[in-house]
């Protein structure tokens, strides 16, 4: 026991030498460290609640479908864009800052089931959001969810080369300048604003549905009885195909016209039947 001592003294040196290597590297408090989480990891579940707020500045109203929670991959797609959605409403209301009597932000959004199959889960995203102006800003999107491969079924994806973008742009501005003549005709112009009307809407369709996937990706699924794809119908948001005071228009695309363009691994979800009447049909479901 008479040499306690030297034991002593060789931790006190160990102990030196691992605060001289502290001193040469940045300390862990300094700089958290951080951990790489494992791929296999679960992502936890977005919490797919309805939100209602209201503040002296801003008012938000989000509504999800329940049914969307059996599928969490979408789920997280649709809480990413209603968050979205929200976060730039609440920017927006910040910058305008707190003087009374300023305008009271609004965003009203409704995501609702349109398809539930084993193959399809389709979801609408409908609503606006104001921050000033004449009128809100509209929101309008589609998802398209595949619940056997967990994976959003994007337009680039379902038709990957240009020309079927062309096949299909030609198909859809048919419609659009059918619909437009037919609603020109009704009001009784003069032949000169007739023809500058024509002109200048037919130039909002021709650049809103040029042949590029970006301009078609929102579009839903419709089922024959069999839970086959028979159309697609491609959905177009105010401004992008006609002014705000046309609404959202929307064109119906019939498999027979799509599937030599859609991609080999996405053909045995469409139908092949081809109706002797698949001529195409053009809605618009309302005016603003």
């Amino acid at each position: 026991m008479k040499y306690w001592w030297i034991g002593l003294a060789v931790l006190a040196l160990a102990a030196c030498g691992r605060n001289e290597e502290a001193g040469s590297a940045p300390s862990a408090a300094g700089v958290p460290q951080q951990e790489t989480p494992s791929p296999e990891a679960p992502q936890p579940e977005p919490n797919l609640a309805d939100v209602i707020e209201q503040t002296p500045r801003y008012i938000v109203g989000i509504s999800y479908p329940p049914e969307a929670r059996r599928y969490p991959g979408l789920a997280s797609e649709l809480h990413r864009y209603g968050q979205a959605a929200r976060s730039e409403l609440v920017d927006a209301a910040g910058s305008a800052g707190e003087a009374p009597g300023g305008l009271v932000y609004d965003l009203s959004l409704e995501f609702r089931m349109l398809v539930e199959s084993p193959q399809l889960v389709a979801v609408a995203a409908d609503g606006s959001s104001y921050t000033g102006g004449a009128h809100g800003n509209p929101l309008v999107a589609r998802f398209v969810w595949l619940p056997q491969r967990e994976r959003l079924l994007r337009a680039g994806d379902l038709v990957p080369e240009a020309e079927g973008w062309t096949a299909i742009s030609r198909h859809v501005r048919e419609q659009l300048h059918a619909t437009l003549g037919t609603r020109i005709d009704a009001e009784e112009l003069s032949p000169e604003a007739r023809s500058e009307a024509l002109r200048t809407a037919g130039r909002m369709i021709d650049d809103g549905s040029a042949p590029e996937p970006d301009n078609f990706d929102s579009f839903e699924p419709v089922l024959d009885p069999q839970g086959r794809i028979e159309a697609l119908r491609f959905v177009f948001p105010p401004y992008q195909v006609g002014p705000y005071a046309d609404g959202t228009q929307s064109v119906l695309v019939p498999a027979h016209v799509l599937l030599p363009h859609v991609a080999q691994e996405y053909r045995g979800l469409f139908s092949t039947a081809t109706p002797a009447d698949a001529t195409g049909e053009t809605v618009t479901p309302e005016r603003r």
